[in-house]
C-alpha cells in the first residue's frame, strides 16, 4: 500500500482543525507559521506543547497541497478537499474568493493570518507572527462589489491606527485571477 504524502493530520471539530500530536503542531507552525497553539496567543517560536488550532481556510489550502490529512472526528473517515469545501461555503460568505485570495497571498511567500480581530478577511506577515507585525490588512471583494467611500475611509483609518496598509483583493473566478489594490494615506 503506497504511503500517504501528507506529514500531518488534524480533527474536523465544528469549524476548526486541531492537530493534536505535539510534535506535528510544533512541525507544521514553524513550517510556515500556520494555525495557532491552542492557549498560546502569541507564540514567538514552535517550542510551545499545545495542540494546533487550524482555521478552515488554512485546514483547506493544506489538504489542497497535500500536506494534511484531515479525519472527522466522531467517525474517524477521512474528510476530502471537495467535502471540506462545501464545509467552507457553508461556513465562510464568498469562500471560494477568499481562498484564491489566500492562495495567491501563500504562493508569493506571505504568512497569512485570520483578519478578524483588525475586522478585514486577512492579516498578512512578511516573514511571520512574533517575528514582525503584520504590515497588510486584506479584505477580499468581488470585480462587481461594490465599496463606499465610507467603507474606504473606515478601513483606511483603521488600517493607519494599527500602521498598516489596507489592501483590497479582488478575485475574479470567471477569470480565475487575483488583483490587489493598495490605499496609501497621506497627512496635508
Amino acid at each position: 500500500m503506497p504511503r500517504d504524502p501528507a506529514r500531518f493530520s488534524g480533527v474536523l471539530l465544528e469549524n476548526r482543525i486541531v492537530v493534536w500530536d505535539l510534535s506535528q503542531s510544533r512541525e507544521l507552525f514553524k513550517a510556515g507559521f500556520y494555525g495557532k497553539p491552542l492557549g498560546i496567543p502569541k507564540p514567538k517560536a514552535a517550542d510551545f506543547n499545545a495542540p494546533l488550532i487550524l482555521d478552515l481556510v488554512e485546514g483547506y489550502y493544506l489538504l489542497k497541497c497535500k500536506k494534511l490529512v484531515v479525519t472527522a472526528r466522531t467517525s474517524g473517515d477521512r474528510i476530502d478537499s471537495k467535502k471540506l469545501g462545501k464545509i467552507c461555503e457553508q461556513e465562510y460568505v464568498d469562500f471560494k474568493e477568499k481562498f484564491m485570495v489566500y492562495w495567491e497571498l501563500r504562493k508569493a511567500g506571505f504568512v497569512v493570518s485570520p483578519g478578524v480581530k483588525f475586522g478585514c478577511d486577512f492579516a498578512v506577515y512578511e516573514r511571520g507572527p512574533g517575528i514582525d507585525h503584520a504590515p497588510f490588512l486584506v479584505e477580499v471583494m468581488k470585480p462587481h462589489d461594490l465599496i463606499s467611500a465610507t467603507s474606504v475611509v473606515l478601513s483606511g483609518r483603521l488600517a493607519t491606527t494599527v500602521r498598516k496598509q489596507f489592501i483590497i483583493g479582488v478575485a475574479d473566478r470567471e477569470k480565475d485571477s487575483v488583483n490587489f489594490v493598495s490605499f496609501d494615506w497621506w497627512r496635508a
